[in-house]
């Protein structure tokens, strides 16, 4: 999962991407990069490194960033140990200058790479953007449309008919404009906005999340639909066409951790749907018969904060934050690989005892994947003197991979595949778990179609030896 913007239209084009990327910061810390294109001089400008957004940038660097378009990445990684080389935005020189970012994964990956290496197409990272690339420069020399926007389509057309997996895509493309699209399920997110400039000119922002648009003043279009493509061109017309949709499947997980708590997504707020996800939850334990008794509601910060308080309103229990979060700690979960994200945990909290000591907990967290930090904060908390710890997730058990954008594990490190209850309270060394239901969910997020692959092995895209997690 990673962050990416896109502006058009501004002459602060860069300064605008970099606010939105820092906005988006917490959909991945590895790296960031910004790439301009200025249309006076024909040149294209980028700007990216290892780090976080505000160490990656600074105002010389920003400075340097000319043009009325720009596009911007924040990352995390889920192949491994990022290089410089898989470092995004990327280019390519011919048919066009292309410059490109994307949030996904290509699942059919290695299958396309070893297609186009035999066209004699050349690879320097390992990154699917790269792949993603040499298709489009590959079906728009192949296209025989005179009008750009309709070679265009042909191009991107052909992506979406090759590609598997759930991406969205932003790209520069020097002298034609700015364009966009997504995956035919829609399954990374991708939403637009419009403004108008002092000079009666408009703009354009592409964006991960609706706070970026909302921060930058632009007025929410809506989603990019699933399967479509639209260009902006140099003199701000907008063009779109629908080229190929599936069904509309958003990744739920979203919802229930990585979109910032007061963004909208396919026109659903994420503060709400947690709200009810934790009404949901509070009613599952309401009515359980054999639960003992409670004395105070934790949430694990942040993501699960509103779920907590909404659950604690519902059982008419004390809230309390006695998790204290280091702020200058990585989110545990996007942390590249399992020594990382143990040693991220250890120094990711402290306790306050005082609100612990003697007390039965009950702790609320937004989903648990492998169990790793369940399993510390539930240590911590009895090490602070917690008689009983019980602990709520408002995400369904997690069982099986998500081949899509997220770093999910193979199953056998995932917590609930193969486990009833009982066997992961053991694990967990806790007193009980409860989850939600898919149903649950299904109706916090107002009954549309999602995508729970991770949830019932009911992938929108066939699942092949050799899959890219």
């Amino acid at each position: 999962m990673c962050g990416i913007v896109g502006v058009s239209g501004s002459p602060s084009a860069s300064e605008n991407v970099h606010q939105g990327l820092l906005i988006l910061q917490h959909r991945g810390q590895d790296s960031a990069g910004i790439t301009s294109f200025d249309s006076r001089t024909a040149k294209f400008h980028t700007h990216k490194d290892l780090g976080q957004v505000s160490t990656v940038f600074s105002a010389k660097d920003l400075s340097k960033l000319q043009g009325d378009v720009a596009i911007g990445h924040t990352r995390y990684s889920t192949i491994g140990e990022i290089r410089e080389c898989d470092l995004q935005p990327m280019m390519v020189g011919y048919p066009y200058a292309v410059a490109m970012a994307h949030n996904g994964n290509l699942s059919n990956c290695v299958d396309l790479k070893k297609k186009l290496t035999n066209l004699g197409h050349f690879f320097t990272s390992d990154n699917d953007l790269e792949v993603l690339l040499h298709l489009l420069t590959l079906n728009l020399s192949q296209a025989k449309e005179n009008v750009f926007f309709d070679k265009l389509c042909t191009a991107v057309k052909e992506i979406l008919h090759s590609a598997e997996g759930g991406f969205s895509v932003v790209a520069t493309i020097g002298g034609e404009g700015m364009m966009a699209f997504r995956d035919r399920y829609g399954i990374r997110p991708l939403i637009y906005g419009v403004k108008r400039n002092e000079d009666q000119s408009l703009s354009y922002c592409f964006s991960s999340e609706s706070s970026v648009l909302n921060f930058l003043n632009f007025t929410v279009i809506g989603e990019v639909e699933a399967g479509e493509l639209i260009l902006v061109k140099p003199d701000g017309t907008l063009l779109k066409k629908s080229l190929m949709k599936s069904g509309s499947l958003p990744c739920m997980f979203e919802w229930i951790y990585f979109a910032g708590a007061e963004s909208k997504m396919e026109g659903r707020s994420i503060y709400e749907t947690r709200l009810k996800l934790g009404r949901q939850l509070g009613q599952r334990i309401k009515n359980d018969e054999t639960m003992g008794a409670v004395d105070i509601v934790v949430p694990v910060p942040d993501t699960s904060r509103a779920s907590a308080i909404a659950l604690s309103e519902e059982l008419n229990l004390p809230y309390r934050e006695v998790l204290i979060k280091n702020r200058y700690v990585q989110r545990s979960f996007i942390q590249n690989g399992q020594d990382r994200r143990k040693m991220t945990v250890n120094l990711k909290f402290s306790v306050i005892r005082e609100q612990v000591e003697g007390k039965n907990v009950l702790l609320v967290d937004d989903s648990i994947v492998r169990g790793t930090t369940s399993r510390k904060i539930v240590e911590l908390l009895k090490e602070h003197g917690a008689k009983n710890v019980y602990l709520a997730s408002t995400c369904p058990p997690i069982v099986s991979p998500c081949y899509y954008g997220i770093d999910f594990p193979t199953t056998d490190e995932l917590v609930a595949f193969g486990r009833d209850e009982k066997e992961i309270e053991t694990l967990l060394n806790v007193e009980r778990v409860f989850y939600n239901h898919v149903s649950d969910l299904s109706e916090a997020m107002d009954n549309a179609s999602f995508c729970k692959a991770c949830l019932n092995t009911e992938y929108p895209y066939p699942v092949r030896e050799g899959h890219r997690v």
